[in-house]
Formats: structure tokens, C-alpha cells, sequence
């Protein structure tokens, strides 16, 4: 057993990466629904084993179904649709909180074959217009707030045929069904018996857009079964674990943390309706509820660490992971001491994948690692002619499309050009830089576009990130290259500052020195900007490109 694995009393599902590896295979049948096929058939075997933990903002319990009660909302939201006239293939708008109603739309869509499309809370008027447009959805289920938006640009949605709120204690209003009434007028009973093949379309995200208008990442049904590696192997889930991801409805990092991999597991997904997150709130559910698998953002976690951790009896937690962005190492150690031994387990993937690198309790974690490749996908340094890069070479993370591997989106919906931009010579291109070490270990650098040139140096902006958020000043951090005539580019830091610091010309010097010693002379931020937010995708991700903006914009 690795020494930075403690197991809490459990074994690892992987017991040798290598192992996996060479025999991990995902089969996929022709004929394939996931929900007929992962929920009803466990449904089959335990009807009554807990599958989905629904908790509010204050930690309080909502709601705990079971696979049977679960199943038997996806067969109502199924007959529902269908007495609405959405058939398969229509594509439905979703845009609810973290409440037992988005599974049971997104379940019943998928169960006969409508495409749902996941959608942000924080989502504008104009968001929803783009997307509703862009996709051409004829329906959309939202709560109250959300349809209220919806109604600021309903003249505009020419597609949409159907308006469905989730709205507790309210019936029919104007152009909105209510959400409850039409599932009891349903009722429970049969739904289409073979609804969709492996190939036929699951689900759509829209990407987060940090560079041009997001664009539709079409899904297949066999998506589901590409997250049965990412419980397994990176959650590290088994029967009667509840697993706890913390993400908004809309990401696909909901879909990574509590759709279909993890029950395939027979695990159980917990969900909180979160408000502003708090290290007490999010650390006394764990404790409370029984969360035994827990995956946060990088961000999270930073603030997680500065809570009094050994104050919490986290006892049932056995393990953690994070995604998003990558996690800076200091973190891990302050996460690993502040829980008694517990590592957070690095993974990276996107909206267009499931989990691609992840670091697993079978083999050694390196600190600010991506990990290896997730067993099922073979995963390269290439450069732009798809050739594989040498060990330590800085160039393109890319996918082996030969075969095409269980999890990888079919492509860009709508937009054949940056299809055909992203599958290249063999390999789907992911838009990220990266590195492979010499005992294969992948190291993120950044967006394509994020990559600084500097006097002849490229600079990955997450590692001059890591060494000033080392800094016990600094709560969170972000690097952009800003235009310099001389060196083409210079590193320029955003810096939030944690509780008791002050920004001064002093611990400018500070910071610049100190990220001089972590990292090297060349890499060091020459200008620190100190703010009070960074700008961030609905999905939680810094938006580079616009603190890029604002270094234009400020000098014209």
C-alpha cells in the first residue's frame, strides 16, 4: 500500500494500475439505455439500496431514495414527456438546483431516448436564449427563478414547445405546466422497452466558453458506461459508499460525480443544495451524512485548509479527489495533515470527456500531477503534427482516437470545423499543454492559449499559481502573460489575498522573491495586481482570457 494512501479500513478497487491497464475493457452492448440498463437492473437486484442522499443548504436531510423510488420517477417523468409530445431525440433545456427534480427530468429524458442539456443556475436571460437556439430545444424544466428569466426572452424561443416549472404548492400558470401535477397525472407504468441503441445521443454540454461562444458537446448513450472508470478506478467507489461531488447541475462535472458511473458502482450519490459554500457547513454534512467519497474543486479545497480541520470528526471520509483545475501541492499537504492522512486525489478530464488522467491509490501521488492515464484510454503528448513528444517536452494533451474509446463525445454539434480541428492525425486534441515525465506521469501546464512566451521561455501559468498560493498571504491566484515589447511576454499575477494580509509595495517584493525560490528566477510575476474576485466561468473555471482583456484595455 502506498504510505500516502491510507485505506481507513478499505481496500482499493485498483489494486495494480499496471494490471488495469492491460485488462480493463468497457463493453458496450448495441442496444443501450442506461437508465433500463444501470438503474433498473440494479433496481432488479436491491430495490431497496440507497441511491440518491438529497440534502439543503443547512445540511438537513430532503430527501434519501432508493434505486426502486428512483427508477420509478424516471418511468413518470418518461410518461409525462411522452403525453407532452416530446419524442426521442428532442432536446430539452434543464436548468434546476440540486434537488431530487433534476434527476428526475434528466432520468426520465434520457430513459426514452429526449436529449436533456444541462444548464447552469447562474445562466442569464441571454444564456438561455443562446443555448435554447443553438440547440433547438422544444422544451425547458426550470424552478421559479429560472422561468423567470425564460420569460424575459420567451418571444424569442420559437423552438421551444413546452414550459415546465418545478414549483412547489403552485399549479398551471400562463405558459408554464407544473412540474408535479403533470407527473401525477402520469403516474407510474410502462415506458418504451428498447428506446435508444449505443450510438444514439444521451446528452449535450455546452463548453464553458472562455475564448468564443460555447459550443454543443453531443454525448451518446455509451457515455454513461465511460464513467464507470472514473467511480471505480479514480473515486475508488464500491457497493454502499456515498459519494459526494460538489458541482452545479449544469457542469459536466455533475454528470463525473453522480450520473450513472457511480451507481453502476452501487454507490450511493449524495447532492447539497449549497449556497455560498463555508468550511463548516460542507465539513459537518461529511461528518453528519456519512460521506465516505468526496470530490471539490481546487478552490474548495483552498479554503477548506484554513478551516481548524482536526476540530471535524471526518472518520467515515476514506476519500477524496478534486478536478477542475489542477491542485497545488501545498494544498495536498495541508489537506493530508489537517485530516489525519487523507491525499486528495488529482484528476483532469473535460465536458468532451470523461475522467482521461487521475492519480489512484495503487500507485505513488506526485504532488501537482495530473497521475497517469485512466485505464480505457491511452492518453499522449503530441505535437501539432501528432507526432508523441519526448519525456519533459512541453506540447499538445491529446487522446488516441484508434480506437475510439468509451467517453469521448461524437464531436461538436453544429460546428463541423472545430470537429474537425479537435480529431486530428489519429488523436483528439483537448486544447490543454501538458508534459509526460520519464515514469509517465502527466504535468498540466495550461490552455493552449494560456501558455506564456517569455524571452524564449514558455511558462505554464499553474506553476507560478501554485508557488504564490504557497505563500501564506496569498488565498488564490491567477497568471496571465501580458504583452511586453521586449520579451514578447511578461508574467503578470491577479492575486487574491488571504484574511490579515494588505497589499503593499513590500509584499510585492515579497511575493516576487518568493516565487523566485519556488520556481525559478525567470518565472516570477514582474507586475502583481491585488483584487477582490477573479472572473470565472459558470462553471468555476478562471477565465484567463479576461483578465487578458482587462491588461489590454488598461493600457490604451
Amino acid at each position: 500500500m502506498p504510505v500516502n494512501a491510507p485505506d481507513r479500513g478499505a481496500e482499493p478497487r485498483m489494486k495494480s494500475y499496471e494490471a488495469e491497464r492491460r485488462s480493463y475493457r468497457v463493453q458496450v452492448p448495441e442496444r443501450f439505455n442506461p437508465v433500463l440498463d444501470i438503474i433498473e437492473r440494479w433496481c432488479s437486484e436491491d430495490p431497496q439500496a440507497p441511491a440518491l442522499v438529497s440534502i439543503g443548504p443547512g445540511g438537513e436531510l430532503v430527501a434519501e431514495q432508493s434505486v426502486s423510488a428512483l427508477a420509478g420517477e424516471s418511468r413518470r417523468m418518461a410518461r409525462a414527456l411522452l403525453a407532452l409530445g416530446v419524442a426521442k431525440g428532442d432536446r430539452i433545456l434543464v436548468m434546476l438546483p440540486r434537488v431530487p427534480a433534476w434527476y428526475t427530468a434528466m432520468l426520465g429524458a434520457i430513459r426514452i431516448g429526449a436529449v436533456p442539456i444541462p444548464t447552469p443556475n447562474l445562466s442569464t436571460a441571454r444564456d438561455i436564449n443562446y443555448r435554447a437556439k443553438a440547440s433547438g430545444a422544444v422544451a425547458v424544466i426550470t424552478d421559479e427563478p429560472g422561468a423567470a428569466k425564460v420569460d424575459e426572452v420567451a418571444g424569442e424561443l420559437h423552438t421551444i414547445r413546452h414550459f415546465v416549472r418545478w414549483s412547489h404548492g403552485r399549479g398551471d400558470h400562463g405558459r408554464w405546466r407544473n412540474l408535479d401535477q403533470l407527473l401525477d397525472r402520469a403516474g407510474d407504468g410502462d415506458t418504451p422497452a428498447d428506446p435508444t441503441g449505443c450510438e444514439d445521443p444521451m446528452l449535450i454540454f455546452f463548453t464553458s466558453g472562455t475564448v468564443s461562444y460555447p459550443k454543443m458537446v453531443l454525448h451518446t448513450q455509451a457515455y454513461a458506461l465511460g464513467h464507470v472508470a472514473t467511480a471505480r478506478f479514480w473515486h475508488d467507489l464500491r457497493p454502499g459508499d456515498r459519494h459526494w461531488t460538489i458541482s452545479d447541475t449544469g457542469w459536466a462535472k455533475a454528470a463525473w460525480g453522480g450520473l450513472f458511473g457511480q451507481w453502476h458502482e452501487r454507490a450511493c450519490v449524495v447532492q447539497v443544495a449549497l449556497g455560498k459554500p463555508d468550511p463548516d457547513t460542507i465539513l459537518s454534512i461529511i461528518r453528519e451524512h456519512g460521506v465516505t467519497s468526496f470530490c471539490a474543486p481546487p478552490t474548495l479545497y483552498r479554503m477548506l485548509v484554513q478551516a481548524d480541520l482536526q476540530s471535524y470528526d471526518l472518520s467515515c471520509l476514506r476519500h477524496c479527489t478534486s478536478a477542475g483545475e489542477p491542485l497545488n501541492p501545498e494544498v495536498i499537504r495541508a489537506w493530508r495533515e489537517g485530516t489525519g492522512g487523507l491525499t486528495v486525489y488529482d484528476g483532469y478530464g473535460q465536458s468532451e470527456t470523461t475522467a482521461l488522467v487521475a492519480n489512484y491509490r495503487a500507485m505513488e501521488v506526485r504532488p501537482g500531477s495530473m497521475g497517469k492515464p485512466v485505464p480505457g484510454y491511452e492518453i499522449a503528448i503530441v505535437d501539432d503534427e501528432g507526432r508523441r513528444v519526448a519525456p519533459g517536452e512541453v506540447a499538445n494533451i491529446a487522446v488516441c482516437t484508434q480506437p475510439r474509446p468509451v467517453g469521448l463525445f461524437s464531436g461538436y454539434l453544429g460546428d463541423e470545423d472545430a470537429t474537425r480541428n479537435a480529431f486530428r492525425h489519429g488523436w483528439y486534441y483537448t486544447g490543454d499543454k501538458g508534459w509526460m515525465d520519464e515514469d509517465g506521469y502527466f504535468w498540466f501546464e495550461g490552455r493552449a492559449d494560456d501558455v506564456i512566451t517569455s524571452a524564449a521561455y514558455r511558462i505554464g501559468p499553474f506553476e507560478v499559481e501554485s508557488a504564490l498560493v504557497e505563500h501564506p498571504a496569498v488565498m488564490e491566484a491567477a497568471v496571465v502573460g501580458k504583452d511586453d515589447p521586449e520579451r514578447t511576454q511578461i508574467v503578470c499575477a491577479f492575486v487574491i489575498l488571504a484574511p490579515g494580509w494588505k497589499p503593499s509595495d513590500d509584499l510585492t517584493r515579497e511575493l516576487q522573491d518568493h516565487v523566485k525560490r519556488v520556481t525559478a528566477p525567470y518565472k516570477y510575476p514582474r507586475e502583481i495586481h491585488y483584487v477582490a474576485e477573479l472572473p470565472k466561468t459558470i462553471s468555476g473555471k478562471i477565465r484567463r482570457s479576461e483578465l487578458r482583456r482587462q491588461l489590454r484595455e488598461s493600457r490604451s
